[in-house]
């Protein structure tokens, strides 16, 4: 009977347990983003090529709020670790897209100021698309061991989308770097999630021990792609806002995590097939949220400002040819479009 209220309490807590992650996650990104961005020249870091150093990453490591964002960081990996434990991948890991809500609300108290309404239309299109998600797995998802050779053709596809985003990405610059670099990163840790759910299956079935060859490796794994995935997003943080950096976190991550947790792990065995369609058209609309928040965030609009020139908005505008003077000619005011 104990056994019984456990095993019927576990998803209850793994998403009480997923939500307070999600909180840990949003606080990190905006401390982590204001620490990078006060600690790196957007006119220098934000050309095509040109990367946060390993010099300049060092010294931001050393900053009291990129410290205090990468120890919640810390008690998010754990809280949203032990859920995964608790409750299958496609239930634990959507439930993060609320960290993208939590993160425009700190910020918009961080600065004093209200969120723009196309950064309002891409969170709610981010979270009804998780949302959605969410609800079409849970009802369907299910839990077993990984068959044999899963993890590590898991592990080479994610890391060939990884690199490939990470090149688009370190050649790009703007909106356009930061969502790509933060959607390597947010593949790299869906890969994490799908390792820690398939560990934990193996070990609690009994297939392996905690320090044979299969574990092991999978723990590799994991310390790589955390690595990776860590220096892509801390790229992102310094070409663009955090919301948008936690909104690919939370939409790619768990959508990649899901994919792998249902097509290689097995949980998605009794998936319907026209669930799979309400899945893409969730993941579509999810998408699409993150699109438009990154193109409408005040930053975004800002640094493409800044990329017309410095003098550019400030320029005097042309001078208009000779009128026949009159009495009651009076001079025109300045373009309020062309005030800084």
């Amino acid at each position: 009977m104990t056994d019984v209220i456990t095993y019927q309490a576990g998803p209850w807590i793994a998403i009480v347990l997923a939500l307070l992650g999600a909180g840990c996650f949003a606080g990190a990104a905006v401390l982590q983003h204001s620490a990078v961005s006060a600690g790196s020249s957007r006119d220098e870091d934000d050309r095509p090529g040109k990367v946060l150093s390993l010099r300049g990453l060092r010294d931001i490591t050393r900053r009291p709020g990129w410290l205090a964002g990468l120890a919640l960081a810390g008690g998010g990996s754990a809280l949203h670790a032990t859920a995964l434990v608790l409750a299958p991948l496609s239930v634990v890991q959507p439930l993060g897209v609320l960290a993208v809500p939590i993160a425009v609300l700190l910020t918009s108290v961080r600065t004093d100021s209200r969120p723009a309404p196309g950064v309002v239309v891409g969170v709610l299109l981010s979270v009804a698309g998780v949302a959605v998600f969410v609800g079409a797995t849970a009802g369907t998802a299910v839990s077993s061991p990984p068959p044999d050779q899963a993890t590590l053709i898991a592990s080479l596809v994610v890391a060939g989308v990884v690199l490939a985003l990470a090149g688009l990405g370190l050649a790009r610059s703007g909106w356009i770097r930061c969502v790509a670099c933060a959607t390597a990163g947010a593949a790299a840790f869906g890969l994490v999630s799908a390792l820690v759910r398939a560990v934990s299956q193996s070990v609690v079935a009994g297939d392996v021990g905690l320090v044979e060859l299969p574990v092991l490796a999978a723990v590799a794994g994991i310390a790589a792609a955390v690595l990776v995935g860590g220096w892509l997003v801390q790229q992102a943080f310094a070409s663009g806002p955090p919301e948008v950096v936690i909104a690919c976190l939370t939409v790619v991550d768990p959508i990649v995590a899901v994919l792998l947790g249902a097509v290689l792990l097995g949980e998605g065995t009794a998936t319907p097939t026209d669930t799979w369609f309400v899945l893409a058209g969730a993941a579509i609309t999810a998408t699409a949220g993150v699109i438009a928040l990154a193109r409408h965030h005040p930053d975004a609009a800002a640094a493409r400002a800044a990329r017309l020139g410095p003098g550019a908005a400030a320029a005097p505008l042309p001078a208009p040819q000779a009128q026949p003077s009159t009495p009651d000619a009076q001079p025109r005011p300045a373009d309020p479009v062309h005030r800084r």
